[in-house]
């Protein structure tokens, strides 16, 4: 795992020298503690005239694979084509017999080398090829192209700027803030997005003229022409009907998962697993296991607080399948970790469960150097409960819409519960959105603040802005992709490409990657996600169970407690923290002068929302989280350059 950085310009006064190269991959050192490389193109440092094309590749690298070799940026024979790599392309040890036939030469045991030479025998085809998680730029200097890939689910990230003379890109954000002169204006319509969403979504960057490439998309530069494909999309739109025995896709789920889990089991370094106890990392537990000869490294942290803690479940799992069971109890210093989240993940950023992730990665580098983990079941076989309570809702479509507007209308006026994972508080918020239609439901079941919430809380400016783009235009472009499936399958299909790349995907990678850990996701093998794309929803989920086929195919492998567990998701209590240890911070912060002239959001809806939420009348935890995040990001990134390494106090 990797951090990659680099530009290609055309117009000199726009070069990218060594220096700012070095700092560019100085940010990202984190990503690749191990090692760095750079390479220019010929006469790129030598004083070009304004007509010459310059290039700069740059890399820091973790080693995982071919450790002693592989140093990156890496050419091939004659050096005409040049990469820089992040990711794992998990079948580079077929690809690579399949290269050597076709006459190719290599000198190292890499997995780098085998994709600069099935670039060479099968051009822009070749990502096709590939499965793995990877992110990397290929410099061609015959055709003079420049190729910019992402992989198929989007795990690791690319941010790049395109301006006149100019093409800059890196793993993250703040790689490209490090070139002199390079602008930070704040894109207020990415503003509206992460308010809505808790994250901004591909291709939006929270800066302007920033973007990201999306998932599945190859980005070419080629005579001053950017162009962006996608290569590559879920077949939800394929569906599988010919089958008529469950037996039949339960055969081919284990044999694909099986395949999957041991690809990721090729490492030249330490590896092991997360294990909540839930579903999801128990399966993956439990085909690691399987295929290895010695116990797994298994990881799982704790909380004080019993609603957030799964460490009783994660031990079942452990003693159930022998790994050797490693876990911690934290109590999370969200003081001490919000400098370094803030920096870290580059935008804002507003998933609280990027907290206890940090605190596990960092417990399990400890140990290993590889993990792999669970992330993708609940998005490809139904496991979030809001999968079944849009079912639910469902079922009241028929009724009179008067009426449902009615009931909604009487239990507004309930108080909900102040507790952030309250059984009355989930049943008010699926009562109160029965009047709304399917699409407009879900959407408000995912966002942060809704349409009615957003004009109450931000700037006249923001709110004339907001009424002109839709903030959550995504979803819904999401949503029509596969209009020939059941609802359910279509908002599973839209976490796919939405919330699992643009929150837990980036969560994830981000959190990993600061503590120099690579994370590997089996159940995101493309070949795993075909396969449950193309299943029918009866498959995946019933009225009573979530993850069907799941469960069913690797009964065996999941201990009986966790079978029929509820889900309970990997969090922090920030409601809590709101109301006490965290309140002077809350109130020095977003009730500050600073905070509040910046002319995006309304005073007194801000201060309404920490009077609320701090004297216990309503819970507004994870909107104050948002508004949290957005201003301490604007005080790290705009108010100043970010430093060069993550800070350890607020400032």
């Amino acid at each position: 795992m990797c951090g990659i950085a680099g530009a290609i310009w055309w117009d000199s006064t726009l070069a990218v020298g060594q220096d700012t190269l070095r700092r560019m991959t100085g940010s990202l050192r984190h990503r690749g503690p191990d090692d760095d490389g750079h390479w220019f193109s010929p006469g790129a440092t030598a004083g070009a005239t304004e007509s010459a094309l310059g290039i700069a590749l740059g890399h820091r690298r973790l080693s995982i694979i071919d450790v002693a070799g592989s140093a990156q940026p890496l050419g091939n024979e004659d050096g005409s084509i040049q990469i820089v790599f992040n990711g794992e392309i998990y079948n580079y040890r077929e690809l690579r017999k399949e290269l050597i036939s076709a006459g190719h030469q290599f000198r190292t045991d890499g997995d780098t080398e085998v994709i600069v030479h099935l670039y060479e025998q099968h051009g822009l085809d070749f990502v096709n090829r590939l499965r793995g998680m990877f992110a990397f730029a290929v410099w061609d200097s015959n055709l003079q192209r420049l190729v910019i890939v992402r992989d198929r689910l989007g795990k690791k990230p690319v941010f790049y700027r395109l301006e006149a003379g100019r093409l800059c890109f890196a793993s993250e954000l703040k790689a490209l803030l490090q070139i002199p002169g390079i602008p930070r204006n704040l894109d207020r319509d990415a503003v509206l997005q992460f308010l809505t969403l808790q994250y901004v979504p591909h291709p939006h960057c929270i800066l302007q003229g920033f973007s990201k490439l999306p998932p599945a998309s190859m980005g070419i530069l080629q005579h001053g022409q950017w162009s962006v494909n996608s290569y590559w999309s879920p077949p939800y739109d394929q569906p599988d009907l010919s089958r008529k025995s469950v037996g039949d896709w339960e055969d081919e789920l284990r044999s694909t998962m099986e395949q999957a889990v041991r690809l990721r089991l090729r490492s030249d370094v330490p590896l092991g697993a997360f294990l909540s106890g839930g579903i999801d990392s128990t399966v993956i537990c439990g085909l690691m296991q399987a295929q290895l000869d010695r116990p797994v490294k298994t990881f799982s942290i704790g909380f004080p607080v019993q609603s957030f803690d799964e460490r009783e479940f994660a031990r079942q799992a452990a003693q159930h399948l022998g790994t050797e069971h490693h876990e911690a109890v934290v109590t999370p210093d969200a003081l001490g970790i919000l400098p370094s989240l803030v920096w870290h993940y580059d935008e804002p950023f507003g998933d609280s469960s990027a907290i206890p992730t940090m605190y596990l990665s960092r417990m399990a580098r400890e140990h290993v150097t590889v993990a792999l983990t669970g992330d993708g079941g609940d998005e490809l076989f139904c496991g979030y409960d809001r999968y079944r309570a849009a079912r639910t809702a469902g079922w009241t479509d028929w009724v009179p819409p008067q009426l449902r507007q009615l009931i909604s209308a009487l239990v507004s006026r309930i108080p909900a519960s102040v507790e952030q994972r309250s059984f009355r508080r989930r049943l008010k918020r699926l009562v109160e959105s029965l009047a709304q239609d399917p699409d407009r439901r879900y959407l408000n079941w995912i966002t942060i603040f809704n349409a009615a919430r957003l004009d109450w809380l931000v700037s006249p400016e923001l709110r004339s802005l907001s009424q002109k783009t839709d903030p959550a235009a995504c979803i819904f472009e999401a949503y029509g992709k596969f209009p020939g499936r059941d609802f359910i399958t279509r908002v599973t299909a839209t976490d796919l490409q939405t919330y699992l790349p643009c929150d837990i995907l980036t969560k994830v990678d981000i959190a990993s990657m600061a503590a120099s850990l690579e994370c590997r996701c089996p159940f995101l093998d493309h070949e795993v996600v075909e396969l449950a794309a193309r299943m029918p929803i009866q498959v995946k989920q019933s009225v009573s169970r979530s993850k069907k086929i799941l469960v069913e195919t690797f009964r065996n492998l999941i201990p009986p407690a966790i079978q029929t567990r509820r889900k309970m998701g990997f969090g922090v209590p920030i409601d809590h923290w709101f109301r006490h240890e965290l309140q002077p911070l809350l109130r020095d912060v977003l009730l500050s002068d600073r905070c509040l002239s910046r002319g995006l959001l309304n005073p007194g809806s801000v201060r309404t929302l920490v009077e609320e939420h701090t004297s216990g009348t309503v819970n507004h935890a994870y909107r104050l989280w948002n508004l949290l995040c957005l201003e301490l990001w604007q005080r790290t990134f705009l108010d100043q350059l970010p430093p060069a390494t993550a800070p350890t106090v607020l400032s």
